[in-house]
């Protein structure tokens, strides 16, 4: 079958989405050219302002979608656990495929750096930061975490700097970075035994 008009156009606009994905991590945020976009698409240039308002419009919707992309794989790491620790350590070991030079870890810092000069690529984010933090804060909450928000937004920022600090130092892996972690989440937590002994 003939694709439709409709079709046609969902198909270039997911290779200039996916295209931007691909150069923003190899050619750096404001390297990103309409002709670099239609080349790595395989379209038309003036096919890049036809489907998108701008071009900052573009690469703010590839980068976002790919970062929802990652994030939400958060949430089923931790479902099956059944403590705050055993979720830190899946959650750290599913990032040890990042090293701070690969595609993604690169386009998450770019997107972070664009976001400094681009209000709307800054609301978008916080946006998306937002609910990561809820997904995380939840699962803080149901495992008896206490403050699981402040705390939820604390361990992205944290896990963040371990991705950003990788590229300088790659011995911060799970290994190193889980038991630290969960030291501090501990810190504070009422022992359950001195509880009931002081009531």
């Amino acid at each position: 079958m003939t694709p439709t008009a409709a079709e046609r156009g969902r198909e270039v606009r997911r290779k200039l989405l996916t295209a931007a994905v691909e150069l923003i991590p190899e050619r750096g945020w404001n390297a990103v050219s309409t002709r670099l976009l239609a080349e790595r698409a395989g379209v038309a240039a003036g096919l890049v302002h036809y489907h998108f308002h701008s071009l900052p419009g573009l690469l703010r919707e590839a980068a976002v979608g790919a970062m929802r992309e990652v994030l939400s794989a958060t949430e089923p790491v931790l479902a099956p656990t059944t403590t705050v620790d055993a979720g830190v350590d899946l959650m750290l070991a599913s990032l040890d495929t990042y090293t701070g030079t690969d595609p993604t870890s690169l386009l998450f810092v770019e997107t972070y750096l664009a976001a400094t000069r681009d209000e709307s690529l800054r609301t978008e984010l916080a946006g998306l930061l937002e609910d990561f933090r809820g997904t995380l804060a939840s699962w803080l909450a149901e495992h008896g975490q206490d403050d699981a928000q402040r705390t939820a937004a604390v361990l992205a920022a944290a896990i963040d700097g371990v991705m950003l600090h990788r590229v300088l130092n790659p011995d911060l892996t799970s290994h190193t970075v889980s038991p630290v972690l969960r030291r501090i989440l501990a810190t504070g937590k009422p022992n359950r035994r001195e509880t009931g002994r002081s009531r």
